[in-house]
């Protein structure tokens, strides 16, 4: 379950780093390691430690579990599966969050493209 764990988590950090345009190496100096300790987080090949997972979530501006978002083999406490259960809450929280913290403009627009794509969707 670890190396699931390393890649799932290793393919959130680089899509989260691509969507915002930055560079390995911007994300290794902010979290102050090298861009070849970032390669190693993105193929799964080295774990990222609790501290290391609190820097990435902080810089990448995302809320810890994001990285934990999608993972088939999330648990609850009580062992629970809840990766199918609560993956809408959570993406949802996310999404509610970003789009909250982009400009009125950004929003207009984001508004805009769902409206026409809905209309898209009815006569299609």
């Amino acid at each position: 379950m670890e190396d699931n764990f390393n890649k799932h988590l290793g393919k959130k950090l680089r899509i989260r780093r691509l969507s915002l345009g930055l560079t390995q190496t911007k994300v290794a100096q902010a979290i102050n390691v090298t861009f070849q300790q970032i390669q190693k987080y993105e193929k799964g090949t080295n774990g990222v430690s609790s501290n290391r997972l609190m820097q990435l979530a902080e810089f990448l501006k995302v809320p810890i579990i994001y990285f934990f978002e999608d993972f088939k083999e999330f648990k609850d406490v009580a062992g629970t599966d809840i990766s199918n259960e609560s993956n809408e809450d959570l993406n949802y929280s996310f999404l509610s969050r970003t789009f909250s913290s982009l400009s009125k403009t950004q929003k207009e627009k984001i508004l805009q493209i769902l409206s026409n794509t809905s209309k898209i969707e009815r006569v299609g």
